[in-house]
């Protein structure tokens, strides 16, 4: 941007400022690229051009789980869900929502303002769901559920983890920077979950159990299938023979193979995370698409 005076006296201070644009113009995946019509994330600066940037301030979920919507309304569809602990980049707060997006995958939203802390982590909750215990007893009242992958900041008292809001078993957590190995014994702990649009916690859609398994041994990966097919591991050839831990992709759905015929996957057909035969898929599917299986990634460790 170049910005210029019109005219060249003295008075020209109190003339109209002439602000020029140039360069190549961008495209920008609105889902990761916090932009609004009057502000963006002053990191985008030299991406667009906007009334107003921010820079972000870090916050965290305080809840179980919240979800991230499209609009500021609770009525909205939810893009993604954002878990006990995980980090929220805020850029704007206004009444009762912020805006900003997920640190884990930039995937941009609202969230409510009142679901946001300040940002601590010791722990990942490891288990389809980690009861959180108002004493540190077994036998004491459950104050709520945490999803797993929940994040959580305590200090280990005996067989607990005591954190401000009450203590989570130890057998239930990991300490945070620890890995697991194996994202299909991951995955097969959501069996049975609901499919819920936008979920990565109790309930999954289909990229959502995708990253939250990858996420749990150490894989960073974005939230969406499109996003997915073009940048985890390495891509095969669509006759490739499978194994286990293979992702194949479909048009708007995503599984992770069992091994080389059974397929784990979060879809609204059975509206649940199933296990079913790769060839019950595809015959599903043939009725749409002429090739169902539109990629295969594989990550080798």
């Amino acid at each position: 941007m170049h910005q210029t005076l019109a005219g060249g006296s003295a008075s020209s201070s109190l003339q109209r400022k002439r602000v020029r644009l140039d360069g190549v113009s961008r495209p920008y995946d609105p889902r990761v690229s916090a932009i609004r019509g009057d502000l963006a994330d002053v990191a985008l600066a030299d991406l667009c051009f906007a009334p107003h940037y921010a820079a972000s301030v870090a916050r965290a979920c305080k809840q179980p789980s919240v979800m991230v919507r499209g609009k500021p309304d609770a009525a909205a569809s939810a893009v993604t869900e954002l878990l006990r602990g995980e980090t929220f980049q805020m850029l704007d707060a206004r009444g009762a929502w912020a805006w900003g997006y997920c640190d884990h995958d930039h995937y941009v939203g609202y969230v409510p303002l009142d679901a946001l802390g300040e940002p601590e982590e010791t722990s990942h909750v490891t288990v389809s769901a980690a009861p959180l215990f108002a004493s540190a007893d077994i036998k004491a009242p459950i104050t709520a559920l945490l999803p797993p992958g929940a994040r959580l900041t305590g200090t280990a008292e005996g067989d607990f983890l005591a954190t401000t809001e009450g203590f989570v078993h130890v057998r239930h957590v990991r300490p945070a920077g620890s890995h697991e190995m194996d994202w299909i014994s991951v995955a097969e702990r959501s069996l049975g979950a609901p499919y819920v649009w936008g979920g990565r916690g109790f309930g999954l859609d289909c990229s959502g159990l995708v990253q939250m398994v990858l996420a749990a041994c150490g894989i960073v990966a974005p939230r969406d299938t499109d996003q997915q097919a073009e940048t985890i591991g390495t891509a095969l050839a669509l006759d490739a023979p499978l194994r286990r831990g293979d992702l194949v992709f479909f048009p708007g759905h995503v599984g992770l193979m069992m091994d080389e015929g059974r397929m784990i996957h979060a879809n609204a057909h059975w509206m649940a995370v199933t296990i079913e035969p790769l060839t019950d898929i595809v015959a599903r599917l043939r009725s749409e698409y002429e090739q169902p299986i539109i990629a295969i990634r594989r990550i080798e460790r």
